[in-house]
């Protein structure tokens, strides 16, 4: 039996579809299994990383286990939510762990940094006798579906740092490597740092999604301060601010095509184009 985490955001989503098409028994983790829609042969299963007594029931007779988590650097001194699911893991005896993670891992010494180094150690810590996988991505590209409530308004869509480019990578492809990781021994012990195979910035991709949606879209650009005041209003810590500006406004951080995603997948990776067209029906048309 496998389980995944996270099971409806957007990587998640993607593993247990893929999952279940190859036959494997599939376990799907959320916080609302009464309304959450699967493939058929899924077993939806509740389990909240902030309610640790909850997981016991989900990992519970599982083999291998794809581990992610939302919680946002600074709501808590350490990553509570990795730590929980780390844990219930241990002792249902699971062997295999995908874990995801983020570009660079915990390199750096920002809050940023001891989070994600304290999460991954979670899942490498030898003594939690795992056969680990660290999946490290940039930016997704389905990010972009954060525009969507926007496009129904009309044509102009404000987007912070809008000329920061990055080497977007499609969820689906995440999965794809996760799914290999969880079915075989090919990764064990592996940190794939991973990318899309192209760098663009939001306005260049939403140039890609304008005209395939065809429509003509247009960047309102979001003043750094704007951007650092919308943080600061979701209660962020001001040390956890500072690193996230520090980190976005980095040109180089994320920018770079790596050559991992397709290495693994023994083919290119997906292009924002092709992510684009595949999920258009999520966006408004004219």
């Amino acid at each position: 039996m496998i389980l995944v985490t996270g099971a409806t955001g957007h990587v998640g989503s993607e593993l247990v579809r893929r999952l279940t098409a190859a036959g494997e028994p599939v376990r799907a983790m959320t916080r609302r299994p009464s309304k959450a829609r699967f493939p058929a042969g899924t077993e939806a299963v509740y389990g909240d990383a902030a309610d640790p007594e909850s997981l016991a029931a989900a990992f519970a007779g599982v083999d291998g286990v794809f581990l992610m988590s939302a919680q946002a650097v600074g709501t808590a001194p350490e990553p509570t939510h990795d730590l929980a699911l780390a844990a219930a893991a241990e002792r249902a005896g699971v062997r295999r762990v995908v874990k995801l993670s983020t570009l660079d891992g915990g390199t750096g010494d920002d809050p940023i940094a001891h989070w994600q180094r304290t999460a991954e150690a979670a899942v490498t810590d030898p003594a939690r006798g795992f056969t680990w996988t660290l999946l490290r991505p940039g930016r997704f590209m389905s990010n972009a579906l954060q525009w969507a409530g926007q496009l129904r308004a009309g044509d102009e869509v404000a987007i912070p740092f809008a000329d920061r480019p990055a080497a977007s990578i499609d969820p689906a492809d995440l999965a794809e490597i996760a799914a290999q990781a969880l079915t075989t021994g090919e990764h064990s012990g592996a940190v794939h740092e991973l990318s899309g195979p192209q760098s663009l910035t939001p306005t260049e991709e939403l140039a890609v999604l304008g005209e395939i949606l065809g429509r003509d879209l247009r960047v309102r650009s979001v003043p750094v301060e704007a951007a650092r005041a919308g943080m600061s209003s979701y209660g962020f810590p001001p040390e956890v601010v500072d690193a996230v500006m520090r980190r976005t406004l980095d040109g180089d951080r994320g920018s770079e095509v790596l050559p991992t995603a397709e290495k693994v997948l023994g083919r290119p990776a997906r292009t924002f184009a092709q992510w684009a067209r595949a999920h258009a029906g999520e966006f408004p048309r004219p």
